[in-house]
């Protein structure tokens, strides 16, 4: 697909030899007069790049690349003035140009900016996508977040990823407790050896001991061999048991023992077996809770729990919306063989104020099915589901995407701070941060700190 550019002069001979030119050379040229013209067009989506004059009418080229970097930041920007100075060459690459022009513009050194810059750009994207591929201990086994929730947690991983000590991760399903545990392992000191996962609740009840710990030859009916459990087979690595609150009580015992001992008797053994495994663990479910309904063993409890990661919802990091649907329009798109470029504003704008009770797992499954539907160069609102275009809390929002998420912190904050009664402490535990990081939200929101429950 040929490279997309807008063309941004209030001068028609300039905008006009400019098209002629780069459309002769391949690339699909598209002109406007002024600054709001091509901010238009820009949040429609789709440009490359965008040579722009620097002194226009409404909006001028400062401005419109100011702004535009907050809706499209992949679009790259060339700067044209006639009015050239060294400091505002400076000026415009420290806003963010990739390059700057002076008229009258050569034609030829045009084109070759423009085919450097865009091939700059191919190579920049390639590289970026072999580094998440070659190196996925850097990228936390592709946890997608930048929100300060997932910052807290790329930093518990740091820290507890080079020991041994067991692990429980919580959250919502969908919330990612599977990466977590990937990411913990392939940057633990085991990262060499298996990372085994099972799901202790997809299994019934009286299979699942010989799972974990194996069988001997005759020990029930059905076992004609012997058969090493998950146990043995991670040795040396690390065992993920998903789904730990659905683990039967009868066997909350032996892995107690399992665990404390680093060996277990497999299913109609009599000689113990060794074993050092690290185990994570992790459930959708409150598993204190359950210990106090006497539903899971608290001994076993507090083993498991050496430390615990607590997972944000969805709805708790809406910040990371735009990254995971540009993290999933490029993975299904390199699946499918489509050439998608990513998602309108509009769309993004219903995808960030949608409430997301599936979590990563839902949005992930949103975007493939947009993906499939797609007959643009843009995933756009008609390519979503029914749910979500349905959302009417998008006719709120701003459309630039970082004033949208704050209008969203906004309005979840208020409506918890009318939930607690206006209870700060109990509206910080809530939102799990500290009630000094909550004032500063809340004036950075221009919330009013002795706001009263009723308003």
């Amino acid at each position: 697909m040929a490279a997309r550019i807008l063309i941004v002069d209030d001068e028609k001979a300039i905008r006009e030899s400019l098209q002629i030119i780069l459309t002769e050379e391949g690339f699909e040229a598209e002109v406007v007069t002024d600054g709001l013209e091509a901010l238009a067009k820009i949040e429609e989506g789709g440009y490359d790049l965008v040579i722009t004059d620097l002194k226009m009418p409404r909006l001028n080229g400062m401005e419109l690349l100011e702004k535009s970097s907050k809706i499209s930041p992949d679009t790259f920007f060339i700067i044209m003035t006639a009015y050239a100075s060294v400091d505002t060459a400076i000026n415009a690459l420290r806003n963010g140009a990739y390059d700057y022009l002076i008229k009258p513009v050569e034609f030829d050194d045009l084109i070759i900016r423009v085919k450097r810059l865009l091939d700059y750009k191919k190579l920049s994207r390639e590289n970026i996508f072999l580094r998440q591929r070659i190196s996925p201990a850097k990228d936390f086994h592709n946890i997608i977040g930048k929100s300060k929730p997932m910052k807290k947690i790329f930093e518990v991983i740091e820290q507890v990823a080079p020991t041994n000590s067991n692990i429980l991760i919580s959250g919502k399903s969908g919330t990612g407790k599977e990466l977590v545990a990937k990411a913990i392992h392939y940057n633990s000191l085991r990262k060499d050896k298996i990372f085994l996962p099972i799901n202790c609740g997809a299994i019934s009840e009286n299979l699942i001991e010989s799972e974990l710990f194996g069988h001997r030859k005759g020990s029930f009916t059905g076992a004609v061999s012997d058969k090493d459990g998950l146990f043995k087979v991670a040795d040396g690595g690390t065992l993920f048991l998903d789904e730990i609150g659905d683990l039967p009580l009868s066997l909350q015992v032996k892995l107690l023992r399992a665990i404390e001992d680093r060996k277990f008797l497999p299913v109609g053994g009599t000689k113990a077996v060794k074993t050092n495994v690290r185990i994570i663990a992790a459930s959708n479910q409150d598993i204190y809770e359950k210990t106090k309904k006497g539903e899971f063993r608290e001994d076993l409890y507090y083993r498991l729990n050496v430390v615990e990661i607590k997972l944000p919802s969805l709805n708790e990091r809406k910040e990371d919306i735009p990254l995971l649907v540009n993290h999933f329009v490029e993975k299904y798109c390199n699946e499918m063989g489509k050439p998608i470029l990513g998602v309108n504003n509009e769309a993004m704008r219903k995808l960030i104020s949608y409430n997301w009770r599936g979590g990563v797992r839902e949005l992930e499954n949103i975007i493939e099915r947009a993906v499939i539907f797609a007959k643009e160069d843009k995933i756009c609102i008609d390519d979503l589901t029914e749910n979500v275009r349905g959302n009417d809390e998008t006719n709120e929002m701003p459309e630039a995407l970082k004033e949208a998420v704050l209008a969203f912190e906004r309005k979840h904050i208020l409506n918890i701070i009318k939930k607690y009664n206006n209870d700060k402490e109990a509206v910080s535990a809530a939102l799990n941060i500290g009630l000094s990081s909550l004032y500063r939200k809340m004036e950075l929101l221009g919330i009013p700190t002795r706001l009263h429950s009723e308003s």
